[in-house]
């Protein structure tokens, strides 16, 4: 019992270490890389605006026919919607659900595929095996066709269970690619080392490895929170995810139905929910781009 409670914290420390010295690089490269330096400001407002934004444009629900679909002024900066509602608080009331999804979606199918991707290439064999078939099954099976299924038997009314859906045909992609790195990976010169010198799996995963696709772990994190923005309006139109009025998809899909398009009044109130989708994109393909700009010896020579 003793000999692995010390297994365990000598893993953890250098699980510990091995994060530090990546936060350590991230740090001194960061602020280096307009791209990445002004994906960074731009999702952060986002965040600021989930965080504070309630607090300071508090969004009433309550009907008021008499606005129905009143232009932008001081009162109602992006106007209001068909029933009298202020879209730019309906907007500022779901950024912080939009993100939660965002986040959410990307910590599951990263470390799923991040974990599965390093047993499949350092353990090999029949574990191997195994994980690659159920990557080649999530991999060819159609999402859409599933998404109906499960829209048609429930509901989903969390932010985590929506996540949970999002990620369950997003982590096989990135599983592939980290056990093709690792296989690589084992093959060069410092790892036949380690092995050589009997050092422990925990020190070859966690001090050798790791720090070689941290940075490819990173960049994905960020496009994982990219497809989960389309993604969750492209199930909240499927009828899969409940109806939150303040949801960025929930907002976008009331204005379509309504034929907002063809209304001039109505307009602001179908493009605004888009504009906004588009910034978090914008943000997280530059954020994206710069960190590996940032962390690819190849990129930066160029």
């Amino acid at each position: 019992m003793e000999q692995a409670t010390k297994k365990f914290l000598v893993a953890l420390s250098q699980v510990q270490s091995t994060f530090k010295r990546i936060l350590m690089k991230f740090k001194q490269t960061f602020f280096s890389n307009g791209k990445s330096s002004v994906g960074m400001i731009i999702l952060l407002i986002f965040i600021l605006i989930g965080i504070f934004g309630p607090l300071i444009w508090p969004y009433d629900p309550e009907v008021v026919y008499e606005n129905h679909l009143a232009s932008p002024s001081w009162e109602h900066l992006l106007g209001t919607d068909n029933i009298g509602r202020d879209v730019f608080r309906q907007l500022v009331a779901g950024t912080n659900d939009v993100l939660a999804i965002a986040f959410y979606t990307a910590i599951i199918s990263i470390s799923v595929g991040v974990i599965f991707g390093l047993i499949s290439g350092f353990a090999g064999g029949i574990a191997d095996r195994i994980i690659q078939m159920i990557t080649n099954v999530f991999l060819t099976i159609p999402s859409l066709p599933i998404f109906l299924i499960l829209a048609s038997l429930f509901t989903i009314r969390s932010s985590l269970g929506l996540a949970l859906i999002l990620s369950l045909f997003s982590w096989a992609g990135l599983c592939r690619s980290i056990r093709a790195q690792v296989m690589t990976l084992k093959e060069r010169d410092f790892i036949q080392i380690c092995q050589v010198m009997n050092l422990s799996k925990a020190h070859i995963i966690f001090k050798e490895i790791m720090p070689n696709v941290a940075s490819y772990i990173l960049v994905n994190f960020i496009l994982a929170m990219k497809n989960a923005i389309t993604g969750s309006v492209g199930i909240m139109i499927l009828g899969l995810a409940a109806f939150e009025p303040t949801n960025w998809g929930a907002i976008l899909v009331t204005a379509k139905d309504y034929g907002a398009l063809i209304v001039p009044e109505a307009r602001i109130w179908l493009f605004s929910p888009i504009v906004c989708i588009a910034l978090f994109q914008l943000s997280a393909i530059l954020l994206s781009n710069g960190l590996d700009e940032t962390f690819n010896p190849r990129l930066r020579r160029n």
